[in-house]
C-alpha cells in the first residue's frame, strides 16, 4: 500500500456502488490504496466530515459539491468532483391515496411527467376547496437533485412547490417509515428506497427521475481542494478505481454479484434482489406486481456518466438561482462549473476527446427551453413558477 489510509463516506444508496465495489472487489488495494468506507446516515453528516477533514473522500450529492463551493447554506469549502458516481437513479414514489387521486384526475399517459403534474396541480387545488392539509413530499436536502426533481416537475404542472405543497428534508434510510406512517404523502429519493416501499405494498413509484430528466448527474466523488492540490497521485489512483469498479457493475454478467456486495448490512443492507433491479434497470413500479423497464433509469459507467459534466454543474446552479436559495452571478457560475472536473478524470484515467452525449443541451429536461449555461438568467425568465431575483 501507499500513502495513509483513507477514510471514505457514504450513505447507502446503489449510487455508492462504484465507491464500495472498487474497495470490497480490491480495485483500490490495486491502485496502492487502503480505503475505509464509513456509512452514514444524513447529507449532513457526510458533508460536515468531508468538509473539516474527518474524511478524505465522500460519496455526495451534486449539489451539496457545488453549494459547499459557493458557501451557500454552510461554510464555505471548496470541492472538486472528479469523477460522477451517479447519473439518474432517482425516483418519484407516492402513497396509494395519492397514486389514487392523480390517476383519477389525469388527462394523458401516466409515464408523461406533464401529464401527472397537472394532475397534481388538480388534486391540490381540489384539497385546497375542501379545506384540507397541503400535501407532503420528502426529499432528502435542501441541496439536492430530489428537491429540484421534484420542483422541477411540480411547478411545470402549475404547482408552486413552496406555496401548493410542503416539502420536507428527511435521511434517505428514513423515507419508507415515513411514508408508511403518513408523515409524508410522497418522497424522492434514490434507489433501493423506492423499491423497498413498492414491495412493502404503501407506495407507488410514479416517475423515474429519468422521465423529468434524460441525464442528471446524481452523486459525485467529492475531495476537498486543498486535498485535491496536496494529494494529486492519490486522488487519481481513487479515481482509476473507481472506474474500474464502475465498469465491472455495468457488466451484466456481475450484476449478481455486485448486488450480493451492496446488500451486506455494512453496505446498503436490503436484499439483493431489489438491488439487482435497480442495476438492471427493471423496477416494479407498484405492489401488484406491474414491472416498468427503464436502460436509462440509473448510470453508473456507461455513455461516458462517470466522466464530470460542467453542464450538469450549471444546470444545478441555476436551481439554486430559480428556487432563491442564491443570487445569479457570473463569478458564482463559474465556481459552480469549476467544481466539476473532467480534467483530473481525463488524466486519471487517459480519456481523449469529448463524450457523445444522448441529447443537445447535456441535460433533456421534459418541459422549458433547451438549457443554455450561457444565458441561464433567460432560461430562467421562461418558467412561470420561480423565486427571487427572477420572480
Amino acid at each position: 500500500m501507499t500513502g495513509k489510509p483513507l477514510r471514505v463516506g457514504f450513505i447507502p444508496l446503489v449510487d455508492a456502488a462504484a465507491l464500495i465495489v472498487a474497495v470490497d472487489k480490491g480495485f483500490a488495494a490495486g491502485q496502492g490504496l487502503d480505503v475505509t468506507l464509513v456509512r452514514e446516515v444524513s447529507w449532513s453528516n457526510v458533508r460536515d466530515k468531508l468538509n473539516i477533514g474527518l474524511f478524505d473522500a465522500a460519496h455526495l450529492l451534486a449539489p451539496v459539491a457545488i453549494a459547499s463551493s459557493l458557501g451557500i447554506g454552510h461554510v464555505k469549502v471548496p470541492i472538486a468532483a472528479p469523477f460522477t458516481l451517479g447519473v439518474n437513479g432517482n425516483a418519484i414514489t407516492v402513497s396509494p391515496a395519492l397514486h389514487a387521486a392523480i390517476m383519477d384526475r389525469l388527462e394523458g399517459d401516466p409515464v408523461d411527467p406533464m401529464a401527472t403534474a397537472q394532475a397534481l396541480a388538480r388534486v391540490v387545488a381540489a384539497r385546497r376547496e375542501q379545506g384540507r392539509d397541503p400535501l407532503t413530499f420528502g426529499m432528502t436536502f435542501p441541496f439536492s437533485t430530489h428537491n429540484y426533481q421534484l420542483r422541477f416537475w411540480m411547478a411545470a404542472g402549475g404547482v408552486d412547490p413552496d406555496e401548493d405543497v410542503r416539502l420536507v428534508v428527511l435521511p434517505p434510510p428514513y423515507m419508507v417509515e415515513s411514508l408508511a406512517s403518513g408523515h409524508v404523502d410522497a418522497f424522492c429519493v434514490g434507489a433501493p428506497w423506492n423499491s423497498v416501499a413498492v414491495d412493502m405494498g404503501i407506495g407507488h413509484i410514479l416517475h423515474f427521475v429519468s422521465d423529468i430528466l434524460v441525464r442528471g448527474a446524481e452523486k459525485v466523488l467529492a475531495v476537498r481542494q486543498r486535498w485535491a492540490d496536496d494529494n494529486p497521485q492519490t486522488l487519481a489512483a481513487l479515481v482509476r478505481a473507481c472506474e474500474r469498479a464502475a465498469a465491472f457493475i455495468e457488466a451484466e454478467e456481475n450484476r449478481a454479484e455486485v448486488a450480493a456486495i451492496l446488500a451486506e448490512p455494512e453496505r446498503i443492507g436490503v436484499a439483493a434482489e431489489v438491488i439487482q433491479r435497480t442495476l438492471d434497470g427493471r423496477l416494479k413500479v407498484s405492489p401488484d406486481g406491474v414491472i416498468r423497464q427503464s436502460s436509462r433509469y440509473l448510470l453508473v459507467g456507461r455513455e461516458a456518466a462517470a466522466r464530470p459534466d460542467p453542464v450538469q454543474a450549471a444546470w444545478l446552479y441555476a436551481q439554486m438561482v430559480r428556487w432563491g436559495q442564491t443570487a445569479m452571478s457570473a463569478e458564482a457560475l463559474r465556481t459552480a462549473e469549476a467544481v466539476f472536473r473532467p480534467d483530473l478524470y481525463d488524466a486519471a484515467t487517459g480519456f481523449e476527446g469529448s463524450p457523445p452525449l444522448p441529447v443537445v443541451d447535456g441535460i433533456g429536461a421534459f418541459a422549458g427551453p433547451a438549457f443554455d449555461p450561457a444565458d441561464i438568467a433567460g432560461h430562467l425568465a421562461s418558467f412561470a413558477i420561480r423565486r427571487h431575483p427572477y420572480s
